[in-house]
């Protein structure tokens, strides 16, 4: 099955940076609205920041609202989201996905790649 794979985590002071890449590998995410979810243990999963195909619309869960940006590179096929001002509350595995129409319920997203984890310390 081919899915899309997500890179860019790993472990992070409270307050640090990183940046997710999520690359569409054989997929296409054109012209796809691509979404960002993540699940914490014992949390069901939710999606943190969804862009359109071609990047003019966005949309944030407000919990990461001005400290998430999502971005896309429509000629790597391949979706980015920079994560600033980290805090112990935000680890969790994160994942991308696909979907017809910018939304973040989930059961519009399909294609999902395996994950990566995100840790932060305190």
């Amino acid at each position: 099955q081919v899915q899309p794979v997500e890179s860019g985590g790993g472990l992070v002071q409270a307050g640090g940076s990183l940046r997710l890449s999520c690359a569409a590998a054989g997929l296409s995410f054109t012209p796809y609205t691509v979404g960002w979810f993540r699940q914490a243990p014992g949390k069901e999963r939710e999606c943190v920041a969804a862009i359109n195909w071609n990047g003019g619309s966005s949309d944030y869960t407000e919990s990461v609202q001005g400290r998430f940006t999502i971005s896309r590179d429509n000629d790597k096929n391949t979706v980015y989201l920079l994560m600033n001002t980290l805090d112990p509350e935000d680890t969790a595995v994160y994942y991308c996905a696909r979907a017809q129409y910018l939304s973040r319920i989930e059961n519009g997203f399909g294609s999902w790649g395996q994950g990566t984890q995100v840790t932060v310390s305190s």
